[in-house]
């Protein structure tokens, strides 16, 4: 566990910024990254947006808040990031 908080800390982990859609999976939330990517031909910016797991330890993290998460080692099949920080609660 110590590894991954280094790894973080170095500033080698990609770290992103997203909205949690759903937190009901025990220490596990749902991440919506969203980004603007532009079409190669047209240029026009379109928008896309992954679907991430990460784990979140002690179960602070709503649906609709702000976090930013680190990528880790394999922790199951589907997760590969760790919640860091929340930057912003959702207005409940």
């Amino acid at each position: 566990m110590n590894d991954t908080r280094k790894q973080a800390d170095n500033g080698s982990a990609r770290t992103l910024e997203g909205r949690v859609t759903s937190n009901k999976a025990s220490k596990t939330v749902t991440v919506l990254v969203a980004r603007q990517e532009q079409h190669g031909l047209y240029g026009k910016l379109l928008r896309r947006s992954t679907k991430l797991h990460a784990h979140d330890e002690n179960g602070e993290c709503h649906e609709g808040d702000l976090v930013r998460i680190a990528e880790c080692r394999p922790l199951s099949k589907t997760k590969h990031f760790r919640v860091v920080e929340v930057l912003a609660r959702a207005a409940e």
